[in-house]
Order: C-alpha cells, then sequence, then structure tokens
C-alpha cells in the first residue's frame, strides 16, 4: 500500500507509479466519505480537470466512486481551471469541489486537489480529516460502475464551468475599457488550463502556448522567468505592452512589462493593494505568506490596513478569507486572490485587474511599479530551488533548527522567523528565506535586496553556506 499525504496543495505523484486509478479511487473513497459525514443531506461535489495526461480517466474514476457512494457529481466538460472548479463549487452549493491538477509541476505529475463549498482550497484541518480516511483498498468494482446510467438516475450533470467562469469575468471587469484602451497583450497560457479563457474575452490579445498539449512541451507549467523565456523574447521584439502568464490550472500569475521583464508576485500584490484601496476605494485585511517581501507591510501602513504573515500554503490564507474580511490575500509564489471574487488563487483574475488598472490610468505597468516604489521604496526580489541530495537537505534544515547560520557570507543575521522555513534577516529590509518544498523534492531559497544583484548575491552566499 502506498501511504497517500497531502502536501501544501493537494497530493501529487508521478503518472502510472503513485498517481495510479486505484490510488485515484482511495482518495475519492476518503474524500467521499467526509463529504456523506459533513453533508449528510443532498451530498454534491463538483469535478474538473487540467490539460495533464490522462485528466480525464481520473476524473472519471473519481466520478465512479462518489456516484457508487450516493454523491451527485458536477462533471465538468473537457479541461478546467482550478478556480473553475472552485467557483463551481460555491455557485451549484456543492459540498466540496475535487480537480484532477499537478498544478504547476512537471509533467510527469497529476495530483487531487480538495475545495470547500465556499469556493476556495478546503483548510488545513479539514484536509488531515481525509487524509486520516484514505483506506488501504478502495473496494470497488469500477468497471462495474456505469456512468450512462448514474447520469439518467440523476447523481451525474455534466456543467460548463468554462462559460460559467467568463461570465463571471464579463460582469466582474471593465473589458470595454481594456478592449477600447489601445494596450497591446499578451497571454502565454503554458498549455495550462486557462488557454481558452483570454481567447473567449480579450480575443486580440496576441496568445503563445495556447493549445493542448499534456506533455507541456517537456517544461513544467510554473509561470517564472527561466520557463517563460520565449515570451519574453516576443515581448522584447516589440508590440505587447503587458504580458501575462498562468500555470497548468491557471491559478498562478506571471507577468511582464513592455520591455520583457518579469514582474514578481511580490510587485503585483503591492500592485494589487495600492489599485484597490488607492483607485477603487476597497479596504480590508491583507493577507501574505511568510515568503512574501515585507514591503507589503510598509504598505498596509500607508493605507491603515491590516496585515497578517501566515504559513506557505494558500489553505492558509483561504481560512482566513473565509471568515474575515480580507481585501487581498497572497504568496510570493504566483497564488493571489482579492475581494470580490472567491478565496481561491486565480492568475487569470490578477492578471486582468492589472490590465484594468492600466486601462483605467492611462499608465504603463513601470509607471505604476513607480506608484507603489514612491509608498514603499524600490526592492529585487530573486529566489532558487536547489536540487540537493536528501541527506544533504536534511542536513541543512537542521542546521537552521540548531540556529548554526549566524551569517552568510558578509551579512550578519539579525533576527530569525520561523513561521514556516527560516526567513534570515539582515540589515538594509534585505533577507533570505529557507525552506523544503511540500509538493517537491527541493530546497527552495529566496532573497530580497535593494537590486537584483544584491538579491542574487545573497542567494549566492547562502548556497556557498550550505556547500550546495
Amino acid at each position: 500500500m502506498t501511504k497517500i499525504k497531502f502536501g501544501t496543495d493537494g497530493w501529487r505523484a508521478i503518472i502510472a507509479e503513485d498517481f495510479t486509478v486505484d490510488n485515484v479511487a482511495r482518495v475519492s473513497v476518503a474524500t467521499g466519505k467526509w463529504v456523506l459525514e459533513r453533508f449528510p443531506d443532498a451530498p454534491s461535489i463538483v469535478v474538473g480537470h487540467d490539460c495533464r495526461f490522462a485528466g480525464e480517466l481520473f476524473a472519471g474514476t473519481a466520478t465512479k466512486v462518489f456516484v457508487s457512494m450516493g454523491i451527485k457529481v458536477h462533471l465538468a466538460r473537457g479541461f478546467v481551471s482550478t478556480p473553475m472548479v472552485s467557483l463551481g463549487a460555491l455557485r451549484l452549493k456543492a459540498s466540496m469541489g475535487v480537480i484532477l491538477t499537478a498544478s504547476h509541476n512537471p509533467p510527469s505529475y497529476n495530483g487531487y486537489k480538495l475545495k470547500g463549498h465556499y469556493g476556495g482550497p478546503l483548510v488545513p484541518e479539514h484536509v488531515q480529516e481525509v487524509e486520516d480516511m484514505i483506506p488501504a483498498a478502495h473496494g470497488i468494482d469500477l468497471d462495474a460502475i456505469d456512468l450512462r446510467k448514474a447520469e439518467a438516475d440523476g447523481l451525474l450533470a455534466y456543467v460548463d464551468l468554462e462559460t460559467m467562469y467568463v461570465e463571471h469575468v464579463e460582469r466582474s471587469f471593465d473589458l470595454d475599457a481594456i478592449r477600447k484602451s489601445g494596450l497591446r497583450l499578451g497571454y502565454d497560457a503554458m498549455y495550462g488550463a486557462g488557454q481558452n479563457v483570454i481567447r473567449r474575452i480579450l480575443p486580440d490579445t496576441d496568445l503563445l502556448h495556447c493549445e493542448h498539449n499534456p506533455s507541456f512541451m517537456g517544461q513544467a507549467p510554473e509561470p517564472i522567468h527561466k520557463n517563460l523565456t520565449a515570451f519574453s523574447e516576443r515581448i522584447r521584439q516589440g508590440g505587447i505592452d503587458c504580458g501575462l502568464a498562468t500555470d497548468g490550472d491557471a491559478d498562478r500569475i506571471g507577468l511582464y512589462n513592455g520591455r520583457g521583464e518579469f514582474v514578481d508576485s511580490h510587485h503585483i500584490i503591492l500592485l494589487l493593494i495600492h489599485y484597490l484601496v488607492k483607485y477603487k476605494g476597497y479596504k480590508g485585511k491583507v493577507v501574505v505568506a511568510v515568503s512574501t517581501t515585507p514591503k507589503v507591510e510598509r504598505m498596509c501602513r500607508h493605507y491603515g490596513l491590516e496585515y497578517q504573515v501566515v504559513k506557505i500554503g494558500f489553505k492558509w490564507i483561504c481560512g482566513i478569507m473565509i471568515a474575515e474580511d480580507v481585501l487581498l490575500g497572497g504568496e510570493e509564489s504566483g497564488g493571489i486572490a482579492i475581494k470580490g471574487h472567491i478565496p481561491e488563487r486565480d492568475g487569470i483574475w490578477m492578471g486582468l485587474t492589472i490590465w484594468e488598472f492600466m486601462a483605467k490610468s492611462g499608465k504603463k505597468l513601470d509607471e505604476l511599479v513607480q506608484e507603489v516604489y514612491d509608498i514603499v521604496g524600490p526592492f529585487s526580489y530573486d529566489r532558487n530551488d536547489l536540487h540537493i541530495s536528501e541527506a544533504l537537505k536534511q542536513d541543512v534544515l537542521q542546521k537552521c533548527a540548531n540556529n548554526a547560520f549566524t551569517r552568510f557570507g558578509d551579512l550578519e543575521v539579525r533576527r530569525v522567523e520561523t513561521i514556516d522555513g527560516w526567513k534570515y534577516h539582515f540589515d538594509g529590509e534585505q533577507w533570505l528565506m529557507i525552506r523544503a518544498s511540500g509538493t517537491e523534492p527541493v530546497l527552495r531559497t529566496y532573497a530580497e535586496s535593494g537590486t537584483l544583484a544584491g538579491a542574487r548575491a545573497i542567494l549566492a552566499a547562502c548556497k556557498a553556506a550550505i556547500g550546495a
């Protein structure tokens, strides 16, 4: 029996090794049991899959398990994004949403994400309850379950989640302002599940990698610069004022200015707060993961907003969003949610908000970034994911736990945050963070300084200090 554990954001495994029909069925049995316990009256689950290999097979497997347990399934037609499933769970008043996706992981992976009835990630304690219910064997004759009969019996209904999402976008944004602004926009779907949305709502956008390709051309669909060099080059060639990229399940954002330079999530979070408060008059709490820039706290002080730092993993942010009045919840990794939508990361939604900001203000992205710098000061950030041996990784984590690192290169550690991993603060508002990934076999290192060269020097000093 394979022990199945949910990480930072769902269960992920390599297809045909641990991510198999039988294991998906085991997780689905646990998910179904949890739903039946929590929602005994008219239990229902929204099920969808992204563009990955065998997504339809695995979504069908989960559906068979659920209907065999007497749970109604709203099954998405075709591939869908994670935000579409979350929105569907909320709009259809379902007990839960399930999406088969490994998000930004390499193409050999697939995964299983759980969504609450409120339209966001299932909160950590409930995820743990589901995990604890996973049986050693599913005990279901999957081949004997007829989905056509389930549909005839009213236990299965097919839904168009993409159109539901597009109509929600059309009601929520001033798309006419964007269309008439003269902005030349680009979008890289990274072969992911967001590829049809921009084509439908802003058809004049310059599109890249908006075809169905389950192999992602061998590239992990994570919207960071090293994976987006073709998009960056297209922008540098001229003709695009701002470029948006989203990951495999379209819940993370990547952004480029008109010079083809990557704009990281720290800057995006600050831009969104600035736009929502100053230009739209919104208020509310700001909740960010510990890997996010402290400049967010400075922005919150400027606008008189409450500020909270939590562990990495959007499920921690979501738990606060569904209980309190939250303006924005965000992570360094490109997962951001804002008021007026669902308590869920959504790369397309964040990109449209930035494009609306540009269209309404009549300013270039660089000019809007300068407005942010006028409030919090300029800064640069970089990240290095270290693929090191498990032995070295554990050695580094042990040294961090034992406070063995008091300096990195010429920088002396002034204080350490240990909310999730180790965040070392230095003089001059510089910092370094070390953390083991919750979804991949890597050690993540993050750094911020006044310049990009400074941030990279901190990362180099970290690599030297740990012997990587």
